[in-house]
Order: structure tokens, then sequence, then C-alpha cells
């Protein structure tokens, strides 16, 4: 049945602190319907586990994902659809920093899945794109909303309405991945410098700082403001802070508790 299939490797490193999805399934990690769940099913467990602090997302292989398995949208009833964009959206609400790891393709679902991340790494071959317009289809997890936040109207507006692919260059420019690798074993030390610089700051921290970005993002300039405000001020009750201010007067690096 083709809403079946594929697979999410789920495995820890940096002492259990880090959780690695991969995604697999052929030579393209086509996403399948199965595939989209199990993302969210993944994103409950991790996101209710205090020992995980970072998630990394990456496909096996040469390719990140080439998109969806296209014959199996026949198979889901047009109602099904309203909450298709729910479960590869699950990196976008978790309360943890979510890495995307892109090497190859990153088409479709693929590109919704990256986009959902907090930030996207990617080598100098990956190629990016929307092409849903080719099925008689827009992008519908999320891509038109956050590609066009990400690149501006005008250029969203190119490449979902004409399916245009865009490269890792491009996407660097452009503000959608945030640093580039030359190969693939250069994306690997890309997202592990990064893994552990992220493990290197305060959970707390890292946690507020996700959640003012993305709703002071969503409201009027002062809405944010405040929101980042009252942030700021709660995170000064918290040990982490306090440790932060006592190692920089100390000149020592801070041993967060993540509290």
């Amino acid at each position: 049945m083709a809403l079946t299939g594929g697979q999410i490797h789920a495995e820890r490193g940096h002492d259990g602190q880090a959780a690695y999805l991969t995604l697999e399934n052929g030579r393209n990690n086509i996403v399948t319907f199965s595939t989209r769940r199990r993302m969210q099913e993944l994103f409950t467990e991790l996101d209710a586990d205090p020992g995980v602090r970072v998630v990394v997302i990456r496909g096996a292989g040469e390719n990140f994902t080439s998109g969806g398995d296209i014959a199996g949208f026949m198979e889901v009833e047009p109602f099904d659809f309203t909450s298709l964009g729910h479960d590869i959206t699950a990196p976008a609400r978790s309360p943890k920093p979510v890495i995307a790891a892109i090497d190859g393709y990153c088409f479709g679902v693929g590109l919704e899945l990256a986009l959902s991340a907090d930030i996207r790494v990617a080598a100098r071959r990956a190629q990016f794109a929307l092409p849903e317009m080719n099925l008689g289809m827009i992008p519908g997890s999320g891509g038109t909303q956050r590609l066009s936040r990400l690149i501006g109207p005008s250029r969203a507006k190119y490449h979902v309405m004409t399916g245009t692919r865009f490269s890792a260059a491009q996407a660097h420019e452009w503000g959608v991945v945030a640093e580039l690798a030359d190969d693939a074993s250069g994306l690997t030390d890309v997202t592990e410098a990064l893994v552990g610089k992220l493990l290197g700051f305060s959970a707390a921290a890292l946690r507020t700082a996700k959640e003012v970005l993305d709703r002071g993002g969503d409201g009027p300039l002062y809405t944010g403001i405040e929101l980042e405000r009252k942030a700021y001020a709660m995170l000064r009750s918290t040990r982490d802070f306090a440790e932060g201010v006592a190692a920089f007067g100390e000149k020592r690096k801070p041993e967060f508790r993540h509290q």
C-alpha cells in the first residue's frame, strides 16, 4: 500500500542529549503517510524527554528527501488532507532546538519539514524546491507560509507558482540556510559543531528564545517586544542565569543546570 513504507531511524548522541532522526526510504527517502505520522510520534516522545536537548533531522544516503509519496495522495480522502501538515510541522512546535541537515534533494514535503526546523545547514550540492504546481496542487504542510516569511513574498510566489528549484548557495544567500558545507563529510562536521554549541547553552534560555522568536514574529512589533521583555524578566529568576553571571565574573565556562 502506498501509504506505508519508509522508516525514521532514531538515535542518540552526546551522552543522550542529542536525538538524530534519519529519514530512510530508498535512494530518495520518499516521505509516506506513515512516515508523517511517525515523525509526530517521535517528536511527542522527544518533547517529553528532559534528557534530550537538541534534535537533528537528516536523510540517509545522498538525499534529504525528494518529497512525498505522490501515488499515495489518491488513497487519502479529501477531508483527511485538512490535517495533513500537522505531523510534518512537529519540529516547529517542539520546545527544543531542531536542526535540519540537508544534502542532495530537499523537495516538496522535505523542504516543508526542513522549514519547520529552527536552523538549517546544507551541503553545497543540495537543491531545494516546492514542485507541487506540477501536480496541479500547492504545498500543504506550511511551505507557502514559511518560505514567504524567509525569502519574501515575491521570491516565494515565483518558486511556489513555477516550481523552480533553487540552489544551496541561493538558500544561504536568502537566509533559508544558516551555513554551507562543501560535501557530506563537511555537513556532518558542521552539524556536530552546531549541536555541540547548542548543548553548551542553557536549555531554558534556548526554549524561551525559540518561543519568543516564533510567537513574536506572528504579531505586531510592539507585541513581540512586550513578549521579549517579559521573557527576559522571567529568565532573570533561573538558576542558569545566576550561573552565567557568576561564570562571567569568574572568567570561567558556565555549567548550566538547564533550569
